[in-house]
């Protein structure tokens, strides 16, 4: 039998659903600044680890909370949960970013990872201080990703590239010897699978992209570098006892999964069955809805993928 996949959630960190208005019902103490924003994220990040996710994903995004720290905070308040953090490699250096993920896992136990986001849009790059445009966009990750990676497992490093140089860099003392954050990636185009193909641990899809094609082209890319690289799929997801009920769910886009926990769970295992490993879940952001998905189609699609297998 084959391991069932992992699942992700998606954090509620971008537009109003990140600002609690009004007060919870179970809130004693209004005072003034006792509940924020980032107590709802962290009641959802919760949430995920006691029902059984395995990972939570702070998106990088222009109008978002800022993906490191929301993480960082999430981690600390959880044991077991793991954290990907999306980031965007044209803000800081690798080997900073590298530093601050090593201090992360070493205060996680090696619960966090990065989502390196490679092609954002021209006007939103630019806003964040970013004019590089077209493959050079991959090539720098590329050598972010090598960079970051020759600091984290060597001592004495040197690297000089075309957007990053190191003169004999490397990790010491308490920040050595951890392990490197799992790199997810996205992205349908040649340039993106190459670069998954050479750095991802994880490489995510959407559903309406390619699948089984895109699949096999970057399983081969990896192959010709002696690697394996696992594919995820990102689903927006409604589920309910039944597909009326869940279909009658307020703010879900037409394109998202919807159905009963059964119909959903099958559609998963169709997914699993193509190649898919890992799920990044995006369900209306209210913290009833992790449980309902926790309690209802988790425990249903791994029985449902045992049985299968």
């Amino acid at each position: 039998m084959t391991a069932p996949p992992r699942f992700l959630l998606t954090l509620p960190t971008t537009g109003p659903d990140a600002d609690p208005a009004p007060l919870p019902e179970f809130l004693t103490d209004t005072r003034r600044g006792r509940y924020g924003a980032f107590d709802a994220i962290g009641e959802v990040g919760r949430a995920a680890e006691v029902v059984g996710f395995d990972g939570v994903v702070a998106p990088f995004a222009p109008d978002a909370e800022e993906p490191l720290v929301v993480v960082a905070g999430l981690l600390r308040r959880n044991r077991w949960i793991h954290g990907v953090a999306g980031l965007h490699p044209g803000i800081g250096t690798p080997v900073y970013s590298a530093k601050l993920s090593a201090s992360l896992q070493r205060f996680t136990g090696d619960r966090f990872g990065w989502w390196p986001v490679v092609d954002l849009p021209p006007a939103t790059a630019r806003a964040h201080g970013d004019f590089l445009e077209g493959p050079d966009r991959y090539a720098r990750a590329d050598e972010f990703l090598t960079i970051a990676k020759g600091v984290w497992e060597h001592e004495d490093f040197t690297y000089e590239g075309r957007f990053f140089q190191v003169l004999a860099g490397g990790f010491q003392g308490p920040l050595a010897g951890r392990r490197f954050p799992a790199v997810h990636l996205s992205g349908v185009s040649a340039d993106a699978l190459e670069l998954s193909a050479k750095h991802a641990d994880v490489h995510v899809f959407d559903a309406s992209d390619d699948l089984d094609a895109l699949i096999a082209d970057l399983g081969g890319r990896a192959a010709e570098r002696g690697r394996t690289v696992a594919s995820a799929l990102r689903l927006t997801v409604a589920a309910r006892e039944d597909e009326d009920e869940a279909r009658a769910v307020q703010n879900v886009p037409e394109h998202a999964l919807t159905g009963s926990f059964e119909q959903v769970a099958a559609e998963l295992r169709g997914y699993a069955d193509r190649g898919v490993s890992t799920f990044v879940l995006e369900p209306p952001p209210d913290v009833a809805e992790i449980y309902r998905l926790g309690e209802q189609l988790l425990p249903l699609f791994v029985r449902e993928h045992a049985h299968v297998d």
